[in-house]
This record gives C-alpha cells, sequence and structure tokens, in this order.
C-alpha cells in the first residue's frame, strides 16, 4: 500500500482534478476560428462564382440593371415613348415622356412675338405640322400655356396668367381649325408657376417661356 505523500509523488504535475485550464485554451482557439471563417464569408464578394457567371450574356458582356442605366443620368431622347411620337423631328419641338402622358413642347419663340398670343406664321406652321401625329393619337390633349417671371402689364394682358391662358387657347382655335375635335382638348394656362429652369438667367427664362401638349391617354381607348 502506498502511503498518501508517495501517491502525491507519483502523480504527474497538473493531473489535478481541479486543473482543467488546457479546456479553457482550447475554446479560445476554437472561437478564434470561427471567427476567422465568418470574416471570410463577409468579404466574399456577393456576385463571385457561379453566380456572377450565370449574368454574362452568350456575347460576353454583362447586362446593365435598370438602376445602373439611371444613375449615368443620360436616357434615350424618346425611350418608352409610344410609336407615333418616337420619330418626330421638328426643331424647337421636344418629346418627353411622364407619368401623366407624352409631352410635345414647344419654344414660344417659334410660336409667339414677345408679349403677343396671336400665332406667327411660323408659329402655324408648327402647330400644323404636328396636327397628323396628334390626330393619331387616341386621348385627351391638354394645351398648356407657361412664361417666365418678368412681369407684363398691358390692357389685354395684366399679368402672365392672361397672356400663358391667351396664347394656349390660340393654339388650340389653330387646332380645332385644322379640324382637331375641340371636345378632346383643352386650354390652361400656368403663368411663371411651373418654371423648367431658373429665371435667374436669360437662357433659364427662354426656356420656361413655352407651350406644351400633354397627351394623356384614356382608359378603354
Amino acid at each position: 500500500m502506498l502511503d498518501h505523500d508517495t501517491r502525491q509523488t507519483l502523480e504527474p504535475a497538473g493531473m489535478g482534478s481541479d486543473d482543467e485550464g488546457w479546456l479553457t485554451s482550447y475554446l479560445d482557439v476554437l472561437t478564434l476560428l470561427i471567427t476567422l471563417f465568418v470574416l471570410l464569408l463577409a468579404l466574399t464578394p456577393a456576385g463571385s462564382g457561379e453566380a456572377a457567371k450565370d449574368q454574362i450574356t452568350p456575347g460576353g458582356a454583362v447586362p446593365t440593371s435598370p438602376l445602373a442605366q439611371r444613375s449615368t443620368g443620360i436616357m434615350p431622347r424618346h425611350d418608352g415613348i409610344q410609336p407615333q411620337f418616337s420619330g418626330l423631328s421638328i426643331p424647337g419641338v421636344s418629346v418627353d415622356q411622364g407619368r401623366e402622358g407624352v409631352t410635345l413642347r414647344i419654344d414660344d419663340s417659334l410660336l409667339f412675338a414677345s408679349g403677343q398670343a396671336q400665332l406667327t406664321s411660323q408659329g402655324r406652321g408648327v402647330i400644323g405640322s404636328l396636327v397628323e401625329v396628334l390626330e393619331s393619337f387616341e386621348g385627351q390633349i391638354s394645351i398648356e400655356g407657361h412664361t417666365d417671371n418678368i412681369p407684363i402689364s398691358t390692357a389685354r394682358f395684366p399679368s402672365n396668367w392672361e397672356l400663358s391662358a391667351a396664347r394656349a387657347i390660340a393654339v388650340l382655335r389653330h387646332l380645332e381649325g385644322e379640324g382637331m375635335d375641340v371636345n378632346r382638348m383643352r386650354a390652361v394656362g400656368y403663368a411663371d408657376t411651373q418654371p423648367m429652369q431658373d429665371n435667374a438667367m436669360s437662357e433659364g427664362r427662354a426656356a420656361n417661356r413655352r407651350v406644351e401638349l400633354l397627351l394623356r391617354q384614356v382608359l378603354g381607348s
């Protein structure tokens, strides 16, 4: 029989029942490894591997998402516009697609003399050139007059409200004379309340003086 002192001498160092430090060290190493794997996964690009290969077209080009296209700030002039307007090309007339419909925007310098609401011969020609394409459109046409912020005060036009409305009416009357159905047209004057550019500059004021034809599609037509 070994006495108590002899057994203590024969037991290897560190084998006591209360000494479990090696287990704590092992858990620390395991935790560090798991943390490393998580970091590696987080740093891996989301589009790498097979998922990225699936996005490549047969021609080798990677397709651009609509969001990426919008971020360039460059959009086709007639993108999304109805076919009858996509080929329209008249100097001074631009075509835009908006939430409400298609807008034909005409510089007022093509239509009227300064401070006047009577169509010039050039203006009648511009409006006449739009009749065919307008007749091919089935919907409502809102003719909208816009001015800059320079005040006007004459016997006929006490303010820009009267001037913008009179110009819109002049365009409507000419379209009516060209055979357009007046029942699907209306004239609106906005004065200077809807500027496109800053009125502080002459270029901005020129852009704000305009007549717009807003074409709205009628539901069910």
